[in-house]
């Protein structure tokens, strides 16, 4: 018998790019090392690592925020967690992508981070996005800070799946919230009408929401969702819904599929302080499809994937 590969472990990387884009939000490139690389290689999209940046050390003075002073200065001592935007595994070497936004003491550290220094982590963990067969259409969804596994969830799907036609539907607050992206603006057109990057070159119609209308329709990506629903009427056999971003968000996506029949899995965010289901932090209201009792989940271990008619929204 042979012994199955490691599902995850603890591994150093190398950050190869860490770039700022806009005034929170940044790219963070990480080659892994090499013992990484099976582990990595059985990944999917909508899992995560935990980061250790417990030895990170603070920007300059002048650099912090200043809403941020005070905390600025609270120890870390627990690992962040962090979805992937791309895993790519060529030969002996994996690079993973991150997105993040720098909203704490742990995420301002995060911004020191140089070419050629060293992280540690653990991963990958979780489970991610199911991708059923037999699908023709799979619609993303993606709220604010939900972009990045969404936006590894659409090259598995052109790469795995490629007669299955993709359309995200992607909100934020303000233009600024789309900063994950790579930001394409038209130079014939009123500025207001972009195309996001990561999109388009993978050929995907996008529709942009925000809730200030500064790009494109006014009001929440829910919406948006449910007028493209209700004008095209998807056939409930042939189409999956992806959906990632704040919990109210994917409480009204959720109500939504449902009311047109249409399978939907979300991606929960929690605060995971081990990852790994030992320390019970992140506990998800599920309802037992069997018997209709509740019961609690892991985000970290059963999730942070869950299927949404299984999740109780509150």
């Amino acid at each position: 018998m042979t012994d199955s590969p490691p599902k995850k472990g603890v591994f150093n990387a190398t950050v190869l790019m860490n770039r700022s884009l806009g005034d929170k939000f940044c790219r963070l490139t990480l080659e892994l090392e090499k013992k990484a690389n099976i582990p990595f290689s059985h990944a999917s999209a909508g899992q995560f690592i935990e980061i250790d940046i417990s030895k990170l050390a603070l920007p300059a003075e002048k650099l912090i925020p200043q809403h941020l002073s005070d905390s600025a200065q609270r120890d870390i001592i627990l690992r962040r967690p962090f979805s992937f935007a791309d895993i790519d595994c060529n030969n002996d070497t994996t690079v993973v992508e991150i997105l993040y936004c720098v909203l704490g003491p742990a995420t301002l550290r995060m911004k020191t981070l140089k070419i050629g220094d060293s992280v540690n982590f653990i991963g990958p963990l979780g489970n991610g996005f199911k991708i059923p067969e037999n699908r023709k259409l799979a619609l993303l969804v993606a709220g604010g800070m939900g972009a990045p596994p969404l936006i590894h969830l659409a090259k598995v799907l052109k790469k795995q799946c490629p007669d299955t036609e993709l359309i995200a539907f992607v909100g934020a607050k303000a233009l600024a919230g789309l900063a994950f992206f790579d930001i394409e603006t038209s130079k014939l057109k009123k500025e207001t009408d972009i195309a996001l990057g990561e999109f388009s070159r993978l050929n995907i119609k996008t529709f942009i929401s925000t809730d200030d209308g500064s790009a494109g329709v006014k009001g929440f990506v829910s919406e948006s969702f449910k007028n493209w629903l209700t004008k095209n009427k998807p056939d409930d056999k042939d189409t999956i819904v992806y959906a990632c971003g704040p919990e109210a968000m994917l409480s009204a996506t959720a109500a939504i599929s449902s009311q047109f029949k249409l399978p939907c899995q979300v991606s929960l965010e929690r605060r995971m302080a081990c990852g790994t289901g030992l320390c019970q932090s992140c506990a998800v209201k599920c309802r037992d499809k069997a018997n209709g009792n509740t019961i609690y989940k892991l985000c970290c271990k059963d999730g942070p994937v869950f299927w949404s008619d299984e999740v109780v929204w509150e």
